[in-house]
């Protein structure tokens, strides 16, 4: 190929493996090359001979949750602006009972392949067991938590701030009895925190309820179903985020229930929210900055910068649909 193109093999190399030191021509020429012979880099010859491969390893908290779909199509087109290509695989076993657990089976060959790096969607569980992987390599986690890596940075919405936001809309309507489902994992006691909090600052401190619900649809219908079966019901629900929100929604519904009676809000502003028969009120996290801004860091830590801080809090906007109601 380095015939074809007219250049050396070191600058053939030198494309595949760091393009932002090849001038544009040279480049061209090189993939142009490449484009005609058919070639295409082995990265896993590459990484044993280097060890380290030229790749992005891209780990999923929850596949099924429609925000990191938003997050890595994101980070990916980040990745193609820089010449770099991702290698993504959930990170966790499908759920059995109501504990994820990681795919340690999984995160080994991911490490075996050796990436330069990595990102992770979303919280995981027990993310201290990453081991190897999480090691001598940049990691930022996305639209979650780095609890258990310490060396990690973090992308995410500013949870204070968006549970303010939802707050201060339902008060505006007049509710005082607010509920909050989650608490379950880190970043569920991350958003509950954000709405005691909230609700301390509207002298709502003795209205705080928060009912334990984890980030699924299933979680919301339970926690729901709970909250909904006491003598004393809320007028407004927080869910932790859309997903659940659906959830909260089923179980308002088989009690002939609407978001007329009690109000119904969302987190991630997600194409669930939008959909009509849905209408959810959501703080938007701008899942595409997340993804964005992880996939610069990421590069750049790359690159060697030490200037990148611990933590980037991205600021979320309130999105207000029919499911918050009229007011009381």
């Amino acid at each position: 190929m380095a015939a074809v193109a007219g250049v050396s093999k070191s600058l053939v190399s030198l494309v595949y493996s760091d393009p932002g030191k090849v001038s544009e021509a040279r480049k061209s020429r090189v993939l142009a090359a490449a484009e005609e012979l058919g070639f295409r880099p082995n990265l896993l010859a590459r990484s044993l001979a280097t060890n380290m491969s030229d790749f992005i390893g891209i780990l999923v908290a929850d596949p099924i949750n429609p925000v990191f779909a938003e997050i890595i199509d994101a980070a990916s087109l980040e990745f193609d602006r820089a010449g770099r290509r991702g290698l993504m695989t959930t990170a966790v076993l499908p759920e059995s009972g109501t504990v994820r657990q990681l795919d340690e089976g999984t995160i080994a060959t991911l490490s075996d392949l050796r990436p330069r790096s990595v990102l992770i969607a979303g919280s995981l569980p027990d993310a201290a067991s990453l081991g190897a992987l999480a090691e001598d390599r940049p990691v930022v986690v996305a639209s979650g938590l780095a609890e258990g890596l310490p060396n990690a940075g973090c992308v995410r919405t500013d949870d204070r701030k968006g549970l303010a936001l939802l707050v201060e809309h339902l008060t505006s309507l007049g509710h005082r009895d607010i509920a909050h489902l989650g608490g379950l994992a880190a970043a569920g006691r991350s958003r509950a925190e954000a709405y005691e909090e909230a609700m301390r600052a509207h002298g709502l401190a003795g209205h705080v309820q928060v009912q334990e619900s984890d980030f699924t649809e299933l979680g919301g219908y339970v926690a729901a179903t709970s909250l909904l079966s006491r003598a004393t019901q809320p007028t407004a629900i927080i869910a932790p985020n859309d997903l659940a929100a659906l959830g909260v929604q089923r179980a308002l519904e088989e009690r002939g229930l609407t978001t007329d009676d009690v109000a119904l809000t969302g987190y991630d502003n997600s194409f669930l929210a939008s959909i009509a028969g849905v209408s959810l009120t959501s703080v938007d996290p701008h899942n595409g900055v997340i993804g964005r801004e992880a996939a610069r860091w990421l590069i750049e830590a790359e690159a060697g910068s030490e200037s990148l801080p611990q933590e980037l809090l991205v600021e979320p906007r309130l999105v207000v649909r029919r499911s918050s109601g009229k007011g009381v």
